[in-house]
């Protein structure tokens, strides 16, 4: 081949991966749940694909998918030890960019959307890495048993044995009342509202009597080592955070395909706050606050520049 063939040869695989990279970057998220992770994952995978004969590859999105899940599954083993030495209860990193769905059908959209919400991306954390794997294969690419069983190293029966756990477990742990996204919306507005005049009642009163607050600040910023049960406590918690902070400016905009609310120091993002609600009431907050996870959220400058 001329050195003008290789060029142009080089440049349509370029273009080839470049078309799945969003999707890419979508199911390594879902298996690390570290954007930075995630990232690395995918510019290894491009490292692979440019390596590799394409000559037998029918199919490159599912082909792609596969490499990025096993690099991704190997980066997971390897954060174990970090996961070992942190401070506090671990969250998944704030994702900012819309992940891409597998095709333009609305409904698709939604679902994918549902697979990296914080509440979702906290259940996979409790699977073993070979379930969350699986999962994010089957349920939210739904690739073939066999193709999975390749990927992973396994029997298909294996794996179909993995799929079944790691769905009944998801299903145990997620809410079984869907959340219109609108109420969702409205409710996160009211409460950062409410929290914002500094009213106990108002605020205790959006919450669920059994509701928690689970804080991620890595060590690094004020977050509670455990997990904090009871409306009036968490109240009691966020107000001495926001005494702490009377600077900070709050902006609600989308993270993980879900509204959040962002409260910035200045113009960098301090916390970024995910909720969870049944029956009209919050019943779990996830707030990160380790700075080193808020790399993929806007500065409050380039969220006022967006459309």
């Amino acid at each position: 081949m001329t050195e003008d063939g290789a060029d142009r040869a080089d440049e349509q695989l370029a273009r080839e991966f470049d078309e799945h990279r969003a999707v890419l970057v979508g199911a390594a998220y879902r298996v690390v749940g570290s954007v930075t992770d995630a990232e690395d994952v995918v510019q290894e995978a491009w490292l692979r694909w440019a390596a590799i004969d394409h000559g037998d590859i029918r199919d490159p999105r599912a082909y792609l998918i596969r490499i990025t899940t096993r690099l991704a599954l190997n980066r997971l083993r390897e954060q174990k030890a970090r996961r070992e030495q942190y401070v506090g209860p671990w969250l998944p990193e704030p994702m900012s960019p819309q992940l891409a769905a597998p095709d333009a059908d609305p409904a698709a959209v939604v679902e994918l959307a549902d697979s990296v919400s914080m509440a979702m991306l906290v259940v996979l954390e409790t699977l073993s890495p070979l379930e969350r794997a699986t999962f994010v294969l089957r349920e939210v690419f739904d690739l073939p048993y066999d193709e999975i069983a390749d990927t992973l190293g396994r029997s298909e029966s294996a794996v179909r044995q993995l799929a079944h756990r790691a769905r009944e477990h998801v299903q145990a742990r997620r809410p079984r009342h869907h959340v219109d996204k609108a109420r969702h919306s409205e409710l996160t507005v009211q409460f950062m509202a409410a929290a914002g005049t500094g009213d106990f009642e108002q605020v205790v009163s959006l919450l669920a009597p059994d509701a928690v607050l689970v804080s991620d600040g890595g060590g690094k910023k004020k977050a509670a080592l455990r997990p904090i049960h009871g409306a009036a406590k968490i109240v009691r918690w966020l107000f001495a955070v926001i005494a702490e902070n009377p600077t900070f400016e709050i902006r609600i905009s989308t993270l993980n395909g879900e509204t959040a609310a962002i409260a910035y120091d200045g113009d960098e993002p301090d916390t970024v706050a995910f909720f969870e609600m049944t029956d009209g009431l919050i019943t779990e907050l996830y707030l990160v606050r380790n700075p080193d996870k808020l790399t993929a959220v806007p500065s409050h400058r380039t969220l006022d520049a967006q459309p």
